[in-house]
């Protein structure tokens, strides 16, 4: 840890923040070390389920299955913020005014240069 130099432009993370690593009150180090447990128990248990040689059915993994669910139907779970709606305006509205405007600008520079004569046209329709 003392080997650790800090990034110009990024925070220091809180893990080895020594005011939040060594300083830690007795409840937050105890629901710390509950957290862990529980995470071990729920380990052990999906590692037994795994490894069981005599498993016929699939292993059923909560998370797994309510993530797989939120990402087949978004549509039930999109909430409009200001953030969806500038992104949709970002990337749904503006580059199809973006291509109107350059497709438009060329065609009229082409019009023109036809009706001066000074464009060249690579096929010639009439000799």
């Amino acid at each position: 840890m003392a080997d650790y130099r800090e990034a110009p432009l990024a925070t220091r993370p809180k893990t080895l923040d020594p005011a939040e690593y060594f300083n830690l009150s007795l409840n937050q180090r105890r629901a710390e070390e509950e957290r862990a447990g529980l995470r071990a128990q729920l380990k052990r248990q999906y590692q037994m389920q795994l490894n069981n040689p005599h498993r016929k059915e699939l292993i059923e993994d909560p998370a797994l299955t309510r993530w797989v669910y939120a990402r087949t139907n978004p549509y039930n779970h999109f909430r409009a913020t200001k953030k969806t709606s500038l992104l949709c305006g970002l990337f749904g509205v503006v580059p199809l005014f973006v291509l109107y405007y350059v497709l438009k600008t060329d065609r009229d520079k082409k019009e023109e240069q036809i009706k001066a004569g000074t464009y060249d046209r690579k096929f010639k329709l009439a000799y």
